[in-house]
């Protein structure tokens, strides 16, 4: 399976964490976010990026995760109220966390909170498995200006 990640073309090089809290993961949990289309990864930067932060260099990673990997899944159907608001990533931290402590498996399927029946892909850099999921290219990206004039 194939997974995307858009980022600063600088960043583009590795796989590495940076700690920070997100909606599935608390401070300090060392995870990447990446998708499951290279369409949801520029969506997830939009709305998580100024439109001035959009005028950087960026690249899309291409990751192979091997089809033997366990991947665990939280469904869209076993979320809590209103989870995809913003204001409510405490409602979601706890799942994260909890399959980050397991270490069962080292990625977490969840739903986008952006288009409901498409998925992001969390990865538990600090799992044994982690080791098996590979960079395979990289793609030069650029936001269409369009979408930096709605959101800047």
């Amino acid at each position: 399976m194939e997974i995307y990640r858009i980022c600063l073309a600088k960043y583009a090089g590795e796989l590495v964490a940076s700690g920070n809290p997100g909606r599935w993961n608390l401070r300090g949990q060392l995870v990447i976010y990446a998708a499951g289309s290279r369409a949801l990864a520029c969506l997830e930067n939009v709305v998580h990026r100024s439109g001035e932060g959009l005028n950087s260099l960026f690249k899309v990673i291409r990751i192979d995760v091997p089809e033997t990997l366990a991947i665990a899944d939280l469904p869209l159907d076993q979320m809590p109220a209103d989870w995809q608001l913003p204001r409510h990533y405490a409602r979601c931290q706890p799942l994260g966390a909890t399959w980050y402590q397991r270490q069962e498996a080292a990625i977490l399927r969840v739903p986008s909170s952006i288009i409901a029946h498409e998925h992001n892909y969390v990865l538990n850099t600090l799992h044994p498995d982690f080791g098996q999921i590979r960079i395979v290219g990289w793609e030069e990206f650029a936001f269409d200006p369009r979408i930096k004039e709605a959101n800047g």
